[in-house]
């Protein structure tokens, strides 16, 4: 017997690769830490060899790793361009794609890079924007497909699309710099984007309703630079999962000096087709969805 992949371990391995730890890599491919540990395993004892070298800062990749990673990135995008040649997909045009500034920033270019390899042919152009931007841009025909977020269970001013297609939810989480020390008795020194913001609006919101006293501490124009800021301990920010990134501290709900409200969850979704438009976006929708949720 001609020995083989588990294409769902391979997406797994390339996204562990990438984000350099288990926990980082989890909700790039919407599994648990042990789940992503397990499918890890199984994928060494296929291959008879170890792909990671583990330590306290996370994994990297070892000489066998190395190699296979290569190989895993090019298996998944030809097996992505095989299913869809199979179904009658051809992708090629210029594609406007508007990302919220949440998706998983790390991994925006990792997604460019697989969908240059599985359509050569698909130009795309990037805008990275906030969710009510992105909606109201497509509203109006500026972007072709968009990427949006909202909290679930608050609508924040703006309704869910009807026909959104949901991508993943990831928790919301209060994190800070593992050195910030704040003082008992003074307001929680908040970090967030601009008051255009949903995610500013809601985290806003949401401690009012709680009765937690803050203050605007910093704003910063995006979540880089929201990270940025956080880890030079200017103060604490309300994130999704994957924006917080490895380096910040989750903060649990309670603080010296103060109890932090436990927050929601936030979705992930794609827009919907519009009426009329041609079909190619259509399919680069659907292919986009495929490999964002796949797991």
């Amino acid at each position: 017997m001609v020995p083989g992949f588990d294409f769902d371990q391979l997406r797994t391995f390339v996204a562990v690769a990438e984000a350099g730890s288990l926990s980082a890599a989890a909700p790039r491919v919407f599994l648990s830490q042990s789940s992503v540990s397990e499918q890890v395993r199984k994928l060494e004892e296929r291959v008879g060899v170890t792909l990671f070298t583990r330590g306290k800062q996370g994994v990297t990749t070892t000489p066998a790793g190395e190699r296979l990673l290569g190989h895993a990135r090019q298996l998944l995008a030809q097996s992505e361009r095989a299913w869809h040649d199979v179904r009658g997909f051809s992708l090629a045009g210029e594609l406007r794609l508007a990302i919220t500034d949440y998706f998983r920033p790390a991994d925006v270019a990792r997604l460019l890079r697989h969908l240059g390899v599985a359509y050569s042919s698909l130009r795309i152009h990037v805008t990275i924007l906030k969710s009510g931007e992105i909606e109201s841009g497509y509203d109006t025909g500026d972007f072709d497909i968009g990427l949006s977020m909202r909290v679930l269970g608050k609508a924040l001013g703006r309704e869910t699309v009807p026909g959104t297609r949901a991508l993943g939810r990831e928790p919301l989480e209060w994190v800070a710099s593992p050195d910030l020390a704040p003082v008992v008795g003074t307001p929680l020194p908040l970090l967030v984007l601009p008051d255009t913001c949903a995610l500013h609006r809601f985290t806003t919101q949401w401690l009012d309703e709680h009765r937690v006293p803050y203050t605007i501490a910093h704003v910063a124009s995006g979540v880089a630079g929201l990270q940025l800021a956080l880890s030079a301990g200017l103060g604490v920010a309300c994130l999704n999962a994957s924006a917080a990134g490895p380096s910040l501290a989750r903060i649990a709900t309670l603080m010296p000096g103060r109890r932090l409200p436990p927050l929601p969850e936030a979705e992930f979704h794609l827009l919907p087709a519009r009426r009329g438009e041609p079909e190619w976006v259509t399919q680069a929708r659907e292919a986009l969805a495929a490999h964002l949720t796949a797991r």
